[in-house]
């Protein structure tokens, strides 16, 4: 069980895990141990609560495939245990990131006094830039 919040767990049925072979540097222990985590976990099937699983799925994320399937691969540490805990952390972090409702935005006017200012500000600065120009020379 993978615990997001107090009411909502992900259920190990739910999530594929497999060794694979690290990638990068390691010598030779590389090639020949699987000590990466491959996380998958289909947000579509999962019994997650709807509006989570839309939110998910709504989310800009290149872990999250076109197919609805979230895919992490762990392999920050040398031992197949601290990978799958951090696979599972970043499921984690990646699920509670959208547990909270983002509040609507209330469409506002300006106030009266802003616009002068802005305007005023305006006015100001192009009467500044207009200085800047050329003197002409009557002498």
């Amino acid at each position: 069980m993978l615990q997001i919040s107090r009411t909502i767990t992900i259920p190990e049925s739910e999530l594929e895990l497999s060794s694979i072979r690290a990638q990068g540097a390691g010598g030779q222990n590389v090639n020949k141990v699987a000590s990466a985590i491959h996380l998958r976990f289909d947000i579509q099937a999962s019994s997650l609560p709807e509006r989570i699983k839309q939110r998910l799925l709504a989310l800009r994320d290149q872990r999250i495939s076109s197919d609805g399937v979230v895919v992490i691969k762990a392999q920050r540490f040398r031992t197949r245990d601290m990978n799958r805990t951090d696979a599972l952390e970043r499921l984690r972090e990646l699920v509670s990131s959208v547990l909270v409702t983002p509040r609507q935005r209330i469409a506002t006017r300006p106030t009266t006094g802003s616009r002068e200012r802005r305007l005023d500000s305006k006015s100001r600065h192009g009467q500044h830039k207009r200085l800047r120009g050329k003197v002409s020379g009557d002498d």
